[in-house]
């Protein structure tokens, strides 16, 4: 089936419903954010995520998977700032959850709870999903899968294939957002369990970091 230069749409949609499901560093942020500061927050550490998407769909497009395929230099540069980015989010979240458990309770009722890397969730999760150059290389080699070679403009079935993406990340990221919406009064309950999802996340930030350090072209 070729929809406007979109081959087998369904066996797409599939596989991007599996890819998105995948815990990532920006579902992870975006899950954190909305259990420490609530749905408002969780939104907007979503809109980052969907506006580094959309921009580093937009640089796929440009070619700049091909530019780092020919230049690896520039591939490993982004490659570790990211990986160093990802890094410096596990050791916050884990360092602040340290800290806030000790806190005496009367403390911790007036101390904001939200860590360093929780504030400021549009330009955290922006940073954290423009800071994965494999995303670009993935991004590419999955779209071409799904696209017609000889369609005349080649354009049109990408910003398909996008907005197909985009809207599957946006449900599930509206989803994890009310999900970490709803334990966030448990959290604030018990700052014991706070802070043992904090630390949990931020090993596997740290984690994502080590990952991504070791990521190669192929």
């Amino acid at each position: 089936m070729n929809f406007y230069g979109v081959t087998d749409i369904w066996t797409y949609v599939m596989g991007a419903i599996g890819i998105v499901l995948l815990p990532g560093p920006n579902s992870m942020y975006v899950l954190s954010v909305a259990a420490r500061r609530g749905v408002r927050a969780g939104y907007q550490g979503a809109l980052g995520v969907f506006a580094g998407d959309t921009l580093l769909l937009m640089l796929t497009a440009l070619g700049a998977a091909g530019l780092m395929r020919t230049h690896p230099a520039l591939f490993t540069i982004v490659k570790y700032a990211g990986a160093g980015y990802l890094a410096w989010v596990g050791v916050n979240l884990i360092t602040s959850a340290l800290q806030s458990a000790r806190r005496p309770q009367t403390v911790a009722a007036i101390t904001p709870e939200a860590a360093v890397n929780l504030q400021h969730p549009f330009k955290r999760a922006l940073v954290i999903s423009l800071l994965n150059p494999k995303a670009i290389l993935f991004f590419l080699s999955f779209f071409m899968q799904f696209i017609e070679p000889t369609y005349a403009t080649p354009a049109v079935p990408f910003l398909i294939l996008s907005f197909i993406i985009m809207m599957i990340s946006g449900i599930y990221l509206s989803v994890i957002i009310f999900m970490g919406a709803r334990l966030a009064h448990e959290f604030r309950a018990r700052r014991r369990l706070s802070a043992v999802l904090s630390v949990a996340v931020g090993g596997l930030f740290l984690w994502f970091g080590v990952k991504l350090a070791t990521a190669s072209l192929h």
